[in-house]
């Protein structure tokens, strides 16, 4: 038997009537605007409780309550909404023919993954949308990625705490839809920003164990030096758009493609170029080397069920 991971558990609850408790004083209120007015000029913490359950909210200030009353919908969209996975074809170069996909969070009511993610951060409930990413990701590849083909899965370091409790939820949906490990390649999202390299090492490693591969995603000219590549040792490495951008056109960007290729591929790390959009982008890509491509000119994220 496994712990569940307690930040992944995190919910923020709404109790439309209960009690506001304020310096020790309990005062009863009947709707969310009545708490709402009764929280405007309190400057204290206070908590909530529902007094049929007895379930009650973590103490914060009354102006987080308030924020997080404002921004309830999106709050209760990341807790309990619907999502869905979109998916972006990703290419071999020499081929052409399909590697698998890039599975990317949605909302069913149109707010941005963007958005998303920072009312996420904003309110402690990242590793919880993360986890339920993952899980979407996962079903997307049970129903609709072929089993010969590979589903990359992004993920936010900073949201797996314990990886031998964190990511047990994500292997148990993968169990569930009886899914062969193999078929999964989990991406780290904003490479360039990791600062705690050992414990990324440690999620990598955790991954690897179950049969799973690992990829950097966004890779630039700052992180991909012989020591960090050596002590990640991730299976995949995808260069940040910005370098694949116009290449064709710029000496200094193919010299830094060049460099990347010849040092990926010393140690066995396939090498994806990603934001490609662009016919002479993908014959610059292909006459270095690359393996793997993704990007609008190969196709843009679109609903599984299409």
């Amino acid at each position: 038997m496994w712990s569940p991971c307690v930040a992944c558990a995190t919910t923020i609850p709404f109790f439309e009537r209960g009690l506001v408790v304020v310096n020790e004083q309990s005062h009863p209120y009947d709707s969310l605007d009545e708490l709402t007015n009764r929280l405007a000029d309190i400057r204290s913490n206070v908590y909530c409780i529902d007094p049929v359950t007895n379930r009650q909210t973590a103490p914060i200030t009354a102006g987080n309550l308030l924020d997080q009353i404002a921004n309830r919908d999106t709050i209760e969209l990341i807790q309990h909404g619907e999502f869905e996975s979109h998916l972006q074809p990703i290419v071999h170069l020499d081929t052409g023919e399909r590697f698998g996909y890039e599975a990317l969070l949605r909302s069913r009511n149109d707010i941005s993954p963007g958005q998303l993610f920072q009312a996420a951060n904003r309110f402690g409930l990242h590793s919880k949308l993360d986890q339920r990413a993952r899980a979407e990701a996962i079903k997307a590849t049970y129903h609709a990625v072929l089993p010969h083909e590979k589903t990359f899965i992004n993920f936010l370091p900073s949201t797996i705490y314990n990886p031998d409790y964190c990511l047990q939820h994500t292997f148990e949906v993968i169990d569930r839809y009886d899914l062969s490990p193999d078929r999964f390649i989990f991406e780290v999202v904003e490479t360039e920003k990791v600062q705690d390299v050992a414990h990324l090492q440690h999620v990598f490693s955790t991954y690897k164990k179950r049969g799973m591969k690992v990829a950097l995603d966004d890779v630039g000219a700052g992180f991909s030096t012989l020591d960090m590549l050596k002590r990640l040792e991730p299976d995949y490495v995808k260069i940040d758009r910005s370098y694949i951008s116009f290449c064709d056109q710029d000496a200094e960007k193919r010299a830094f493609l060049k460099n990347v290729r010849q040092l990926t591929r010393t140690m066995g790390i396939t090498l994806l170029a990603e934001g490609i959009e662009r016919a002479e982008e993908v014959d610059v890509c292909r006459e270095l080397g690359f393996d793997l491509a993704q990007g609008y000119y190969f196709g843009k994220p679109a609903p599984y069920a299409l």
